[in-house]
């Protein structure tokens, strides 16, 4: 028998460039600006628990990922956490604690410190008056990528296999022509360094390895401190990579490995004694790294204790609410409104059926099961209106619209595009002189709703559906119209039938489509509606819905309408809705008005209707306005069940609302989608305004007054350099005096029998993933009195277990 084994430089190359690919796997999407959705940064991580994870990447990358002990003690303080709640917490916890000792005992663990890289040690040896190698890394890569990412092809032509390679080959051939990091390092020499670096990643990742005589045991955890300490760009190559499939951030990972082999060569041949003791330091650092984690996650674990005494509270008094609530009766409806399941739409709707009792609203994902995306009549543009786990099936176009006025638009696009970038908009105002100047002051003094140029072309009644062999047939529409009644659980239809997308309504505002439905994929949900009521109101399609048990009466309209989340003025896109309902619509608008007004100021609530619309109104026009709405700060848990169960309850806009009958879903089908889909959505909404809360400056956006774009909608930077800034600006969750959003893992909540969530849970890992490792939590709600958690397979009253 012949034994064939490999040496150790094989062994140790296959180990490092594993080790490169999971560092880099470990890295969520950020969604583009013309598409942003919110996505859990830590969603690659959810094989392990938040709290290793949080210890983890506070230690590797010096992130925070749960608020510091004086922010829970304020709310202690404030009644929004009980004695009792902080007694069930430690119990939970196996800590032997009464409330009061504990609560004496806390204290603000240290400051984040990110895992010492070897550039970070280097900068001792620079003065105080130089630039730090930290800085000019992130300067240099950033400032590559920003040009790199801007070009639809690279800068340079390179051979290479991978786009890995691709994007590592161009950084170099930049990097070998460039003169002024010499002198802007003052360095002797470091020209010369480049000429040294190997010309592949596999090559790069083989030789930097070996030179810093890194241990491929903690090679992993290295890269990933890497390649956190510029996770805005990697985040955005995430998405990149999520939308090719591709190996791309490895060559993003690989740059920034090449500073450190970069700075390293160039003091061992100048400063060879240093050199010497910065490896043998970081070595140390490094070998110490299991200790690290272990000790960051021991000082968390108090602020993990009020983390979830603070939840107990909180869905304590959510559940006791649900609890205590009789189920509305079953009447006559003689409008149906089928809303987002957006927490802002829980407002709206809620205020909306006050105005009658035979108003019944549902709750349905807003891109209304149509798995399209939007391609403009006579334009090559194209985007997706769905969410971002799913890829869209179907593209619709509208068939009103005529050239003259898409050519129109493509112009403003282009000026609108030329005039948020970070150059073109000073060049704009210096070619465009005075009369820009007159722009800018009618826009202060006399303010006027501007909306994305795209947006504009969908405002048409008539709608084409095609796929890759042209348009759709009956059969395909049949298809379509009968899996969103499916999905909405629509087996009655009154003789007006509202549905509702969402979109919202600001200016000079870069993160807009954030603001926009997330089930849209970070667009306005006006083109979903109006494609799903043209084929419930087309009869050849109700013609053979009928045949299928979906019974519509011939006097049924299905009306598109949007809310505008800004305002809560609801517009209807058809002649053809009751008066009653017009003005059932104004009064909800006002309703919903007065109860936002209390998030901006004390005297806006008790102004008068037609005041307070006015500034609602304003604040949308507004191109100053830093904070034109709040979004969805304050989620905190996902109810799918019939709206009798919550109607009348008061949810104070925190709530995901999703209508679901689990007797008429026979084989669970619709809730499998409803847990797989919908509910991740909303646990990524849940997680990305928790991370930029608990850490704005690196999972945040910082402030928004200080953003400027970056060409081809990839993202902002807070300035005019620095990293690729992701998440949500400070602006859009603290009001100056206090967070709006207050951080807590979603609770969902299901009306359905245990055995039947159960079964879904264990058919999918992610949802095991989520639920036993403490990502969200999941309760079932079957019986109206009880409430019970899944927690690692099995059923407790509430939170009674142990974690």
């Amino acid at each position: 028998m012949t034994v064939i084994s490999l040496n150790a430089s094989s062994l140790d190359e296959k180990r490092i460039q594993k080790a490169a690919a999971q560092a880099c796997e470990g890295v969520a999407p950020n969604f583009p600006l013309d598409k942003l959705i919110a996505v859990n940064p830590f969603w690659k991580l959810i094989s392990s628990s938040q709290q290793d994870v949080s210890a983890k990447v506070h230690a590797l990358a010096g992130i925070s990922t749960v608020m510091p002990a004086s922010h829970w003690l304020d709310l202690y303080k404030e009644g929004e956490i009980s004695d009792h709640a902080i007694s069930h917490s430690l119990a939970q916890y196996d800590i032997t604690l009464d409330s009061a000792t504990f609560l004496s005992t806390l204290g603000d663990s240290r400051q984040k410190i990110a895992l010492p890289l070897i550039t970070k040690y280097f900068d001792s040896y620079r003065s105080a008056s130089e630039m730090t190698w930290q800085d000019e890394c992130l300067f240099q890569i950033s400032q590559f990528c920003a040009a790199y990412y801007q070009h639809e092809s690279p800068l340079v032509h390179v051979e290479s296999n991978s786009a890995a390679d691709t994007l590592y080959k161009s950084w170099l051939n930049g990097l070998k022509h460039d003169a002024g990091i010499n002198v802007l390092m003052n360095t002797r020499g470091l020209k010369k360094v480049f000429e040294t670096l190997p010309t592949s990643v596999d090559g790069l990742l083989l030789e930097a390895s070996k030179t810093l005589a890194l241990d491929t045991s903690k090679a992993q955890d290295y890269f990933y401190a890497l390649i956190m300490s510029i996770n805005g760009w990697s985040s955005y190559i995430a998405y990149r990579t999520w939308l090719k499939d591709e190996n791309e951030l490895q060559g993003l990972l690989a740059i920034r490995l090449a500073w450190e082999l970069i700075v390293y060569r160039y003091y061992e041949k100048h400063h060879a004694v240093e050199a010497n003791q910065v490896r043998t330091r970081w070595s140390y650092v490094l070998n110490q790294l299991p200790a690290r984690i272990a000790q960051f996650k021991r000082e968390e674990q108090s602020q993990w204790v009020m983390m979830y005494a603070y939840e107990y509270e909180q869905q304590q008094r959510l559940q006791a609410k649900l609890i205590s609530c009789t189920p509305a009766e079953q009447t006559h409806a003689d409008v149906q409104a089928i809303f987002c399941i957006d927490v802002r739409s829980e407002v709206i709707r809620r205020v909306l059926e006050l105005q009658s009792p035979s108003v019944k609203t549902m709750g349905f994902a807003g891109f209304f099961g149509m798995p399209v995306a939007y391609a403009p009549a006579n334009t090559e543009a194209k985007r997706p209106q769905l969410p971002g786990l799913l890829a869209p099936q179907l593209l619709v176009s509208e068939t009103g619209t005529e050239s003259y006025r898409t050519e129109f638009i493509q112009q403003r696009s282009t000026w609108h595009k030329w005039s948020k970038s970070p150059l073109g908009s000073f060049s704009m105002v210096e070619s465009a002189g005075w009369w820009y100047a007159f722009k800018l002051l009618k826009n202060s003094w006399l303010p006027s709703s501007k909306e994305n140029p795209m947006n504009s072309l969908s405002h048409e009644r008539n709608w084409e559906i095609k796929n890759e062999n042209g348009p759709i047939g009956l059969v395909d529409k049949v298809a379509l119209a009968a899996g969103a009644l499916k999905m909405m659980g629509m087996v009655k239809f009154s003789p007006t039938v509202l549905l509702v997308g969402h979109g919202s309504k600001s200016r000079n505002n870069l993160h807009a489509a954030g603001l926009d439905c997330g089930a849209c994929g970070g667009q306005s949900g006006e083109v979903n509606v109006r494609v799903l009521a043209q084929l419930l109101n087309d009869e050849e399609v109700r013609s053979v819905l009928k045949t299928m048990g979906h019974k519509i009466a011939g006097n049924t309209r299905f009306i598109p309408a949007l809310h505008n989340t800004t305002t809560d003025d609801v517009e209807c896109f058809d002649n053809s809705v009751p008066e009653k309902v017009k003005n059932w619509l104004l009064k909800a608008k006002h309703h919903a008005q007065k109860e936002r007004a209390k998030h901006y100021s004390t005297n806006l609530q008790f102004e008068s209707d037609k005041k307070r619309d006015q500034r609602f109104q304003h604040r949308a026009k507004d191109w100053s306005q830093v904070q034109p709405e709040w979004g969805l700060a304050g989620n905190a848990s996902f109810i799918i069940g019939p709206r009798q169960r919550t109607r009348g309850v008061d949810l104070e806009g925190k709530s995901f609302l999703h209508d679901y009958t689990w007797q008429n879903d026979v084989d669970s089908s619709v809730l499998e989608t409803l847990m797989t889909a919908p509910m991740i959505v909303t646990h990524w909404i849940n997680a990305q305004y928790n991370a930029s809360v608990t850490d704005n400056e690196k999972l945040g956006s910082g402030n928004k007054v200080l953003h400027n774009a970056l060409g081809n909608n990839i993202g902002v930077f807070e300035g005019n350099s620095g990293d690729l800034r992701i998440g949500l600006s400070k602006q859009s969750l603290h009001n100056g005096e206090r967070w709006v959003h207050q951080p807590q893992r979603l609770g969902v909540y299901i009306v359905a029998p245990n055995h039947k969530i159960l079964d879904i849970v264990n058919k999918h890992t992610m949802l095991q993933e989520l639920i036993d490792n403490d990502w969200l939590y999941l309760f079932s709600w079957e019986k109206q009195a009880v409430i019970e958690r899944l927690y690692k397979g099995k059923w407790y009253k509430s939170h009674g277990l142990s974690m």
